[in-house]
């Protein structure tokens, strides 16, 4: 059963104000709590009772399974391992997510490693926030992982997003794609006080016509500190793209390494960094609007995570 504050960290990271209709997975302090299946798409356990298999049929248009994690248990950390199989010419959306409410001064963790299959010609948006809370001092720890594999003109969008409370996070993305299939990886994180995240991505333009977009964008706040590294390789002709842009405040501190890696003589890289502060001209002119100091930082950090 779900109760009240469960149903909080739902709301969060997957937007969810009740039991979602169609295909779900909800898992809550390490077990399943809640499971549905639909017509073109199938959930069950692994084999090895890892995590989850979703096997999603081929041609399955307009449909969305919704898979949260949500954890209260003080010392636990969760480690799941889920497949996921889109069957070819499908257009999906998976929704997925993971909430961390620590109540005592004992650690809870989540490592979450997804690992997609997209068939040809079809179609992924992933969407995954993460999110911590609660009055403990226990440490929050997330730490997600998606690979992703794409086959002949197949299309994913992933958003990434870690909202705030996680004081540690170990953020891996890898991606090998297939002729003319393409991928859209948009990841946000902000950090705050003394929290910490990494983010590696690795990314191989494999396939012939293949194409690749990687952007980040980082609020560091506080004493907190964040790394980003993006390596992107090209085997083919193809097209790839990286830009990491961050805004440093109080005493943050960030450090970002863009990577591009051709091994194709017709392959087209490129990349654009930037590390900064919130720019004054900004602030003032907001602040002519009416709002207060906090109020047009506010402003302008949520435009930026946009």
């Amino acid at each position: 059963m779900l109760d009240a504050l469960d149903k909080d960290l739902l709301k969060v990271v997957a937007d969810l104000e009740d039991i979602p209709k169609g295909a779900y997975n909800i898992r809550k302090n390490g077990k399943l709590a809640s499971r549905a299946t639909s017509a073109n798409i199938n959930i069950e356990t692994n084999a090895e009772n890892t995590g989850i298999i979703v096997t999603i049929a081929p041609g399955t248009i307009n449909e969305s399974v919704h898979i949260p994690v949500i954890l209260s248990e003080a010392g636990l950390n969760d480690v799941v391992y889920n497949t996921f199989i889109v069957g070819s010419g499908s257009d999906v959306t998976i929704i997925a997510g993971c909430g961390i409410h620590c109540g005592g001064s004992a650690p809870e963790g989540h490592e979450g490693i997804h690992e997609f299959r997209v068939g040809k010609g079809a179609r992924v948006k992933y969407v995954e926030k993460h999110y911590a809370t609660g009055p403990g001092a226990g440490k929050r720890t997330l730490n997600p992982t998606t690979k992703v594999f794409l086959e002949e003109n197949a299309h994913v969008e992933m958003e990434l997003t870690q909202i705030g409370g996680v004081d540690d996070a170990d953020r891996l993305n890898e991606a090998t794609l297939g002729a003319g299939s393409s991928i859209l990886i948009m990841e946000r994180v902000m950090t705050d006080g003394n929290q910490k995240a990494s983010s590696k991505n690795e990314i191989i333009l494999a396939g012939e016509n293949s194409r690749s977009n990687m952007v980040s964008r980082s609020v560091i706040k506080g004493n907190s500190r964040q790394n980003f590294y993006a390596t992107m390789t090209a085997r083919a002709k193809c097209v790839g793209h990286i830009e990491c842009d961050a805004i440093i405040m109080d005493n943050g501190t960030n450090e970002t390494i863009p990577a591009l890696r051709a091994e194709h003589p017709d392959a087209e890289l490129s990349h654009e960094a930037s590390i900064g502060k919130i720019a004054g001209d900004q602030l003032m002119k907001l602040m002519s609007l009416g709002l207060t100091y906090d109020e047009a930082v506010n402003r302008i950090i949520q435009g930026f995570l946009r």
